[in-house]
């Protein structure tokens, strides 16, 4: 029984994935957040290619400062948005890294797409900041709902697609279709 509990390919998942988001927890709760500038480096990314994508597109930005303001942006004459750690995208990155690499499929095959998925997701997350510092602008009101739910279901919304892609292109378990 044991032995057929262990050998079915999603109870695996779930048991690698589960302890790998543990480990996962612990070593962000108590070596990397409080010993390390990880955070504040995937912020300092997001800040600057929100920024380089904006001034782009034509946006005159808040110049970067020191400080607070090294985790800001804004157009100018708004006041613009900050990017906490909540809000950096890293516990997407990691439950999207967890996922494909517990889910069965061949290694080729995770090799080039996690990172093109990780890349796909800080994209998506720079797309979120840069839409929430443009809604500043005209609807800072606006801010707290399209924070809070909008751009919070589009983000998942997007790792769980690369997830249905991964299951349904790259994995054995692939659903068969039915003639």
């Amino acid at each position: 029984m044991i032995q057929r509990f262990v050998q079915n390919p999603f109870f695996r998942f779930l048991i690698i994935g589960t302890i790998a988001y543990l480990i996962w927890v612990i070593l962000y709760q108590y070596y990397i957040e409080p010993h390390t500038v990880f955070d504040e480096w995937i912020i300092h990314f997001i800040i600057q290619t929100s920024e380089f994508i904006m001034n782009g597109l034509g946006y005159n930005l808040t110049p970067y400062q020191d400080g607070l303001y090294s985790k800001h942006i804004g157009v100018i004459g708004s006041s613009g948005v900050t990017v906490g750690a909540p809000c950096n995208g890293l516990v997407l990155l990691v439950l999207f890294l967890i996922f494909i690499l517990a889910f069965p499929g061949k290694w080729i095959h995770k090799i080039w797409f996690i990172p093109i998925g990780v890349l796909l997701i800080h994209l998506v997350n720079c797309f979120r900041v840069m839409a929430l510092a443009l809604i500043v602008v005209d609807h800072p009101e606006w801010l707290d709902f399209n924070h809070d739910y909008t751009f919070t279901v589009f983000v998942y919304s997007f790792v769980f697609f690369l997830w249905y892609i991964w299951v349904n292109k790259f994995s054995p378990l692939k659903s068969k279709k039915v003639d």
